[in-house]
């Protein structure tokens, strides 16, 4: 899986997050000052980029968190049958067959532009 370490004081709102192994996109962070025996915690409030379900965290801001990459890619699509959909991507010419989302009406030779995180796609 990409995925890169970083510290958890260093996430801020919109960035992606390593959730139980899901990639989250982060909607609130927030910090508690450190007390008389410990160090500062950080609540994140996030949802799954690629499923929806919401997930929170509460950490030590300098605890070690994994980061996902997500690359945002354009493509066309080539043709609708039924749910599934045909993608060619517009940098290498590769087509990858989709899921038509619920809430979108598209057509052939549309331009899109979808997140990728290994074999995981989501239409933007």
């Amino acid at each position: 899986m990409a995925k890169q370490q970083t510290e958890v004081r260093e996430l801020q709102e919109g960035s992606y997050v390593m959730i139980d192994d899901s990639a989250c996109k982060i909607n609130a962070y927030s910090t508690a000052k450190p007390g008389k025996h410990g160090s500062a915690k950080a609540r994140v409030e996030a949802k799954g980029v690629f499923d929806g379900k919401k997930r929170s965290l509460s950490q030590p801001v300098d605890a070690k968190i994994w980061v996902p990459i997500i690359d945002r890619k354009n493509g066309q699509i080539v043709s609708v049958d039924g749910n599934d959909m045909q993608v060619m991507d517009l940098e290498t010419y590769e087509t990858i067959t989709m899921r038509v989302p619920e809430d979108k009406d598209v057509s052939p030779d549309e331009n899109i532009e979808y997140l990728e995180m290994e074999d995981q796609r989501k239409i933007v």
